[in-house]
C-alpha cells in the first residue's frame, strides 16, 4: 500500500509539473522571440484578424514586460500608426512590447482600415457593410498576446489616436477592465453623444467601466476634425472637456480639477480617483489634428520649471502609464533599460529620444492627419 502510494504520489506531482510547465508555456514566458516588427494573425470569432506587434532587442522571455496597445485612426492601419506614434522606438528604448491592431472597416482611402464603433454611424466615405465585432476582436487580442508574450497582466496599457481613441473609449465603456491606463490623442469619448435641451452630453448608459482607469488625453485647439469645443461630424458632437469630466465622474474623482499653463498649452489633473487613478488632459493651442510631437514642452509634475522636459505625446503617455496615473514627478522618470549603451543612436523624427540595439523604421508611410481621422 504504501509502494502504491508513493507511486501514486509521484504520478501526481508529475502531473502537477506538467501543468506548471504548460501553464508557463501558455503565458508566453520561457520562449525568446526574435526582435522587430512582425505581422501577425488573429482569429477572432471565425474570422482571421490582422495586427503588428513589436519586440525589443533586450527580450529575452525570462521577465514579465509592460504590454501596450496603439489604435489606428480611420483610414490608416496598424504600420502606419506605428510609424506615426513611434510606440515602437520608446519600446525599444524602455522594453516593453507593442501591439496594433487593425480595425475591420475597409477605409475611404484604398489600403486603408477604420473601426466599427459601437454607437455612432463611421465616416464618410467608410461603409459599415464589413463591420465586425470589435470589442471581442480586441479582447482576443489581449488574450493572444498573454499567450505569445511574457507580459506582466498589471501593466497592460493602450492608446488611441483619433477614431482608434472613439474604439478604445468604447471598448473601456463597455465594460472590459484589460487596461491599467489608457491614452488618447484628438479621439477621447465617454460614451454614445446624445441631445437634451440643444445641450450634447455623453449618453451615461452607454458608457459603465468595469473599474477606474487611468485616463491621459491630448486634444488641441486647431483640431477641426474632432473639435474639443465639439461640434464637428455626428460622431463627435460633445467636447473634450465634458468627455474628460464625464471620466473624472466615473473613476469618483474630486469635482474641481487642478489646471496649469505651460508654453502653448494647459493641463488640467482630476486627483482623489478611486483607486490611486487620475485623469489628466493635455489642450495644444497650435495643435491642428496631429500627434502632438518635441515641440511640445510637457512637464513631468504640476509646478516647477525642473520637472519640465522636451517630450512627445508618446514620450509623455510611457511616464504616465508607468506610473499607474499616479502624479509624476521628475526623479520618478525609470531609467531606459537598454543594455547595448554603445550602438544607441538618436531618432529625430519623434522626438523619443535614443533607440537601443536595432534600427526602428522612421515615420515613411503613415497617412496625413487628415486621413488619420
Amino acid at each position: 500500500m504504501r509502494g502504491g502510494g508513493a507511486v501514486g504520489f509521484l504520478a501526481t506531482a508529475l502531473f502537477i509539473l506538467a501543468g506548471m510547465g504548460a501553464s508557463a508555456m501558455a503565458s508566453g514566458c520561457g520562449v525568446s522571440l526574435p526582435a522587430g516588427r512582425h505581422e501577425l494573425a488573429i482569429q477572432s470569432d471565425g474570422v482571421e484578424r490582422s495586427a503588428v506587434y513589436f519586440i525589443p532587442s533586450t527580450y529575452s522571455g525570462k521577465r514579465k514586460l509592460p504590454l501596450v496597445f496603439d489604435f489606428h485612426g480611420s483610414n490608416s492601419h496598424p504600420e502606419g500608426q506605428m510609424n506615426r506614434s513611434h510606440w515602437d522606438a520608446v519600446a525599444e528604448r524602455e522594453g516593453f512590447i507593442v501591439m496594433a491592431l487593425q480595425g475591420s472597416l475597409d477605409g475611404a482611402v484604398p489600403g486603408t482600415y477604420a473601426w466599427n464603433v459601437p454607437g455612432v454611424n463611421p465616416l464618410p466615405g467608410v461603409s459599415r457593410g464589413n463591420g465586425l465585432d470589435e470589442g471581442r476582436f480586441i479582447r482576443d487580442a489581449v488574450d493572444k498576446a498573454k499567450q505569445m508574450f511574457c507580459v506582466d497582466p498589471a501593466r497592460v496599457y493602450a492608446s488611441g489616436y483619433s477614431g482608434g481613441g472613439r474604439m478604445l473609449s468604447q471598448y473601456i465603456c463597455d465594460g472590459h477592465g484589460d487596461f491599467t491606463a489608457a491614452g488618447f490623442v484628438m479621439g477621447l469619448r465617454a460614451g454614445y453623444p446624445e441631445q437634451e435641451d440643444g445641450v450634447w452630453r455623453p449618453r451615461k448608459a452607454s458608457c459603465q467601466p468595469a473599474r477606474p482607469i487611468s485616463i491621459i488625453a491630448f486634444s488641441g485647439l486647431k483640431d477641426h476634425i474632432n473639435p474639443f469645443a465639439g461640434g464637428g461630424k455626428p460622431y463627435w458632437q460633445y467636447g473634450g472637456e465634458v468627455a474628460l469630466k464625464r471620466w473624472a465622474e466615473l473613476n469618483g474623482c474630486d469635482d474641481r480639477e487642478s489646471t496649469d499653463k505651460g508654453d502653448g498649452f494647459s493641463v488640467s489633473t482630476y486627483s482623489g480617483c478611486r483607486g490611486g487613478t487620475s485623469v489628466m488632459s493635455y489642450v495644444i493651442a497650435d495643435a491642428t489634428h496631429d500627434w502632438p510631437a518635441q515641440s511640445i514642452h510637457f512637464p513631468l509634475a504640476m509646478g516647477g520649471d525642473e520637472a519640465i522636459r522636451e517630450v512627445d505625446a508618446t514620450d509623455r503617455m510611457w511616464d504616465f502609464f508607468r506610473s499607474a496615473g499616479k502624479e509624476l514627478v521628475a526623479t520618478s522618470t525609470a531609467k531606459a533599460t537598454c543594455i547595448d549603451t554603445t550602438t544607441t543612436a538618436t531618432n529625430n523624427k519623434g522626438g523619443q529620444g535614443t533607440a537601443c540595439r536595432q534600427p526602428v523604421q522612421s515615420d515613411l508611410s503613415a497617412p496625413g492627419a487628415s486621413e488619420g481621422l
